[in-house]
């Protein structure tokens, strides 16, 4: 499984992304699943679900049209701090399915991130048919989301890039 997430070239130009990012507006365009799905003119206005979690963070999952590439991005102001720009180790384990990978440390607003691109979009997919997703960096667990209603999220994130053309 490990080769399969090296396979996706996580961090594949993410640079941009993440400079992009900290400036966006994301423009409204509905919810399904327990997600806000939105446009990010930014990224080509690709479209991505957005969820806030008890933990306090908040979690993006969309196309980066520009890219071509598929992202997941999360903040959470509990993380402290991180370098922007800096690249992370790290691990995502699916429901006892572990893949390595890098982030690219961001900030939105003031609050830290960490940005992770991938250039299968088709692995946010094989995420969503999971149910939870946790993240381990370095220094051990970073955050655990459950993963219910993601499939149904980005199922409408796709329509709503069918709407952008």
């Amino acid at each position: 499984m490990l080769s399969y997430f090296r396979n996706c070239a996580v961090c594949a130009s993410i640079a941009l992304a993440g400079t992009a990012l900290a400036a966006q507006e994301l423009e409204p365009w509905g919810t399904a699943g327990g997600w806000d799905v939105l446009i990010d003119p930014t990224l080509g206005d690709g479209c991505l679900i957005q969820a806030e979690y008890s933990d306090g963070s908040l979690v993006r999952i969309g196309f980066d049209r520009n890219a071509g590439s598929g992202y997941i991005t999360a903040f959470n102001d509990a993380w402290g701090s991180i370098d922007e720009g800096a690249i992370y180790p790290i691990l995502f384990d699916l429901d006892g399915d572990e893949y390595e990978g890098e982030a690219e440390g961001i900030y939105l607003y003031d609050v830290p991130g960490a940005d992770i691109y991938f250039d299968n979009p088709d692995f946010l997919f094989d995420i969503a048919a999971k149910y939870t997703m946790t993240l381990y960096n370095s220094e051990g667990l970073v955050m655990q989301i459950d993963l219910g209603g993601t499939m149904v999220g980005l199922e409408a994130a796709l329509e709503c890039q069918d709407e952008m053309g």
